[in-house]
């Protein structure tokens, strides 16, 4: 094996299994060149796959079912990195990555301050929508991702259980932080934010 690759390698594993990456990824570092040669080389050798154009993944493995598809999270990471987009998950995409639905979404949606774009991943279908700035602003990725699984929900069902489940979701280190970053949030949205970050879980009272 080259240097080059076994440099790229090593970023790769260090990365762990379920890392979705494209050759900007590592610039910085290399020749481009240097990194479409080693790419292929790791593609051909079974220890990445190329899941879509330009990128590739390194596999997460189960020992009943060998290779599992791709995260489509990681991989639409990487497209945003590859594009210098920001990108927020949308709707049952939203929903669907902080375990409020364990329904596998048709389409993989998500907003973008980049053009309007869809990508086959297997048998998947990602697909970013081109949005105003203000949807995708927020400091944190948190911020958004909460933000967007609550207006998924809609106001008349976020219950206590979903409430409690966003909790769990979201790191305690993090809440203070969000409750700044979300504060320009629609009003409603606004007030559970509160109940999900607040010390005790339990919303404000009026006074």
């Amino acid at each position: 094996m080259q240097p080059i690759e076994q440099q790229i390698l090593s970023r790769i594993y260090g990365r762990g299994r379920g890392w979705a990456f494209t050759k900007t990824d590592f610039v910085a570092g290399f020749g481009e060149a240097n990194i479409h040669q080693a790419l292929s080389g790791l593609a051909r050798a079974g220890t990445i796959r190329r899941v879509c154009h330009g990128v590739y993944d390194y596999p997460r493995h189960s020992e009943l079912l060998g290779p599992l598809s791709p995260d489509i999270d990681q991989v639409a990471q990487a497209l945003a990195r590859k594009f210098n987009w920001r990108i927020l998950p949308s709707g049952d995409t939203a929903l669907n990555l902080l375990g409020l639905s364990t329904q596998v979404p048709g389409k993989w949606l998500y907003l973008s301050d980049g053009p309007g774009r869809q990508y086959a991943v297997g048998p998947q279908l990602l697909a970013f929508r081109k949005s105003a700035l203000k949807d995708t602003g927020f400091k944190l990725r948190e911020s958004g991702l909460l933000v967007q699984a609550i207006k998924a929900l809609g106001k008349e069902h976020v219950d206590a259980a979903a409430v409690g489940k966003l909790r769990q979701w979201l790191e305690p280190k993090l809440r203070a932080r969000v409750l700044r970053d979300t504060r320009m949030a629609t009003g409603w949205i606004y007030e559970i934010v509160k109940q999900v970050c607040r010390e005790d879980g339990e919303p404000e009272g009026r006074g």
